[in-house]
């Protein structure tokens, strides 16, 4: 038995050990309800991550390409950036794989067939935690725009408001004197 064969033959296990993983990054009642609630509309976190982690596993075992990484990895990432997980926390779910592979398969691994085969997931599930950073960067550049832009536009309205700022089409100027 090969090492991928090993993976889809334990997957349901090892996808379970890796979502409690995923849902232990959130505060105790906040990982409680991720657990244990399986309703989608009551549980889109605990949902996103759920079907985004299988998809991923499945990716892993496949040897899938970034572009279908993204689809998977975006919503779970997405939902972590707004909820201001530092970069190292948001991307941590990924690497914590590794280890739970290793103990999970510490037996089969003393095979040196079966020890490169994982080496070879390893290095893809490093190279999936650094597109998870860039996706997580990318997601906190498109906040801190929103954010800027807003500031920028009620800033620009009470200026108008308190009359500092008239329009554009105004041949006098901006400003008043």
């Amino acid at each position: 038995m090969d090492f991928k064969q090993l993976l889809q033959k334990h997957k349901r296990a090892i996808l379970n050990q890796w979502f409690d993983l995923l849902a232990e990054s959130y505060p105790s009642d906040t990982a409680t309800f991720i657990k244990s609630q399986k309703d989608p509309f009551h549980n889109p976190v605990g949902d996103a991550a759920r079907k985004g982690l299988e998809a991923i596993y499945d990716g892993i075992v496949e040897s899938a390409d970034p572009e279908t990484f993204t689809a998977f990895l975006d919503p779970i990432i997405r939902i972590r950036a707004i909820q201001n997980f530092s970069p190292a926390q948001a991307v941590s779910f990924i690497l914590q794989l590794k280890p739970l592979l290793q103990h999970h398969f510490e037996k089969d691994l003393t095979d040196s067939r079966l020890h490169r085969e994982y080496d070879q997931v390893a290095t893809r599930i490093d190279n999936l935690c650094l597109l998870a950073f860039n996706l997580y960067m990318q997601c906190r550049e498109t906040l801190y725009q929103i954010q800027a832009d807003e500031i920028r536009n009620r800033t620009f309205k009470v200026l108008k408001r308190s009359g500092l700022l008239t329009d554009v089409d105004d041949p006098v100027g901006s400003i008043p004197s």
